[in-house]
């Protein structure tokens, strides 16, 4: 992964983890701060399974990258909102 797709990464991750937080129905009782930590980290993470399965750089959008991360940003914000909901 190049610098530039981690720069990259990290700032849609900002993004990433607002839309995987508005997948998850219902109400996430977690602060913004946690969500957008896992959207870059999910954001990350994505990047890198995009670019072992050789997607990560097409033309135009690409689409495939983004379904992982906001997918993988979903799933980290159910997580969350149940570990964090316990506390």
């Amino acid at each position: 992964m190049e610098i530039t797709g981690i720069i990259t990464a990290l700032i849609i991750g900002l993004v990433i983890g607002a839309l995987g937080r508005l997948v998850i129905p219902g109400k996430q009782r977690i602060p913004i701060w946690l969500t957008m930590l896992i959207g870059v980290i999910a954001a990350l993470i994505g990047t890198a399974i995009a670019s072992v399965l050789g997607v990560a750089d097409t033309r135009g959008v690409d689409w495939i990258e983004l379904i992982l991360q906001v997918a993988l940003a979903a799933v980290g914000v159910s997580v969350a909102a149940g570990a964090y909901g316990r506390r």
